[in-house]
């Protein structure tokens, strides 16, 4: 067993001894106390029963051994909080045997009598009172709403609205609804450091928020905190899960983790509340309302808004409430852009020196277009035309924890014709959700494209998931030798089985395995029909900025 220095005796022996008697004892907590440690916590905690005061407690982990009571009784003895001297008792009274053993080895030389009882009534008090406040806090979402609200946060998060919009471009939400009329909306993340969505009941309040960070630039931390406390909005924000905070870098994007890696947080800012990390019932009501339409606009609009200039857009949706709400279970939403406000915020911005002032000079977009959508597949990914034995079928089919399969293929020709996508395990998590949530997908075709400003003219790899929305996979130059055996080999594979194709994603792109993904390597397979671009009806698509095809 492990002693005190002689010296330590020695200034302890030195300590006045006070003529009371101290409670000891080390207890679990509930899993909703807040502390530093992620696993089970106890509670270690000295009380002077003659005062009636505690002299010090501890939050430790419950595999932290007995040593941690007696550094906890040191501190108590000689630095102790609360309006007490320092000082040692008469004695001490635990309610566990071991606990009193461990100790009267210890402090055998401090003439302190160390004693067992049946039970610590001011200890047991002070517990009580701490469960009944932790019982009394209120949830940080009404459970009721809970599951809906952290459905829509994922949608939010698959969006990505950060990827079209920054933080001056600004939409409004007109609700007028629970003493809210228009919420107006800021996206935090277009920097790719913080990642969220403000919701300002004002827009007063925005504006006045933007102007201080501005011109304080150079202020001191409690300066921005005071004018980051003067906010009027509701907010969700995304941050890494708490069991990942050692395996990443500090540094990482946390737009490069999968939706499973990152968890929402819902709160509210007011100048007279500050602020709160949770949302009463209404304020989930219009937190719910406001993100699912503000959803479906991202969605419906997302290549519009994505050049510099964003046009005036508005859109109404009739937002169904979640069960158990109210009666009037929907709710009438007018969404819109706001590019009066969108410019003076750049001007203001601008002014300071904050953004770069050039401008690009584009035109604004046909609505009839396609809004054909780059963002599934993770940038730097490895694409290929492929194939998978129908012997690897077999195996997907066991092995695979994500699988959309066409029960009725046909085991004709080669094997099963496949579009591989080859990325990082976190991005390659983030695809399949996001394939996932759109139904699985549907198709995939090859449509011609053409450069204005080029004579090449492309092939364009087109996925189209199961609702309606169509994404880039890849731009093959028809005159790439390579491509056109790929497409030729392709093309026969799926005349073969008819139509019958599929997605493959599989993890590996930086290592030894890049390009060549073995089986432990493939993550998801998608089946999906594949379809002549005369079926697909887009015609020859131009290409008007980097990615973007219409």
């Amino acid at each position: 067993m492990t002693t005190l220095n002689r010296s330590t005796y020695r200034r302890l022996n030195n300590l006045n001894q006070i003529p009371s008697v101290w409670e000891g004892d080390r207890r679990h907590l509930s899993a909703n106390v807040e502390s530093d440690y992620n696993g089970q916590k106890e509670c270690i905690v000295w009380v002077d029963g003659s005062q009636g005061v505690v002299r010090a407690m501890d939050v430790v982990g419950s595999e932290v051994g007995p040593e941690a009571i007696v550094r906890t009784l040191l501190r108590a003895m000689e630095y102790p909080q609360g309006p007490v001297k320092p000082g040692k008792p008469q004695k001490i009274v635990v309610r566990d045997r071991e606990i009193q053993f461990y100790l009267r080895g210890i402090l055998q030389d401090l003439g302190i009598a160390i004693e067992y009882v049946s039970s610590l009534p001011l200890i047991d008090e002070l517990f009580r009172e701490f469960e009944e406040d932790q019982n009394s806090q209120p949830p940080n979402l009404p459970p009721q709403y809970a599951t809906p609200l952290m459905e829509v946060a994922e949608e939010i998060w698959r969006c990505a609205p950060w990827e079209v919009l920054e933080e001056h471009q600004i939409i409004s939400l007109e609700i007028n609804k629970w003493d809210i009329q228009t919420l107006y909306v800021s996206i935090l993340g277009m920097l790719g450091k913080e990642y969220g969505i403000l919701l300002y009941r004002s827009l007063d309040s925005l504006k006045q928020f933007r102007a201080s960070v501005i011109q304080q630039q150079e202020s001191s931390i409690e300066q921005l905190e005071e004018s980051f406390l003067k906010q009027d909005c509701l907010f969700i924000t995304f941050e890494r899960t708490e069991d990942l905070f050692e395996e990443y870098d500090e540094d990482l994007d946390l737009a490069d983790l999968s939706l499973s890696e990152v968890e929402p947080n819902f709160g509210n800012i007011h100048p007279l509340e500050g602020l709160r990390a949770s949302l009463f019932e209404e304020e989930a009501l219009t937190v719910f309302v406001a993100l699912t339409a503000l959803n479906r606009f991202l969605r419906q609009h997302r290549r519009r808004l994505s050049i510099d200039d964003i046009p005036k857009i508005n859109s109404n949706y009739r937002i169904t409430l979640p069960p158990g709400s109210e009666t009037n279970q929907v709710v009438s939403v007018k969404v819109a852009t706001l590019p009066d406000v969108t410019e003076e915020l750049w001007e203001m911005a601008s002014s300071e020196g904050l953004v770069d002032l050039e401008d690009e000079d584009e035109d604004d977009e046909d609505d009839l277009l396609p809004d054909l959508r780059d963002d599934l597949i993770p940038p730097d990914s490895f694409v290929s035309l492929d194939m998978v034995t129908w012997e690897m079928m077999d195996y997907f089919r066991s092995n695979l924890d994500s699988i959309q399969l066409t029960e009725s293929v046909l085991k004709t020709g080669d094997g099963f014709p496949v579009i591989l996508i080859q990325t990082s395990r976190p991005k390659a998590i983030t695809l399949i959700e996001q394939i996932e949530a759109a139904g699985g997908l549907d198709k995939i075709f090859f449509n011609p494209g053409e450069d204005p400003f080029e004579s090449d003219v492309y092939d364009l790899g087109i996925l189209q998931t199961k609702n309606g929305e169509m994404y880039l996979f890849g731009e093959f130059s028809q005159n790439d030798s390579t491509h056109k055996e790929a497409r030729k080999k392709w093309d026969s594979r799926t005349k073969k089985t008819k139509g019958n194709c599929g997605l493959l994603v599989a993890r590996g792109v930086k290592g030894a395995s890049k390009g060549n993904p073995k089986l432990p390597d493939m993550m998801a397979l998608f089946s999906a029909k594949f379809i002549s671009h005369e079926e697909a009806g887009l015609g020859t698509l131009q290409r008007i900025i980097q990615l973007d095809w219409e």
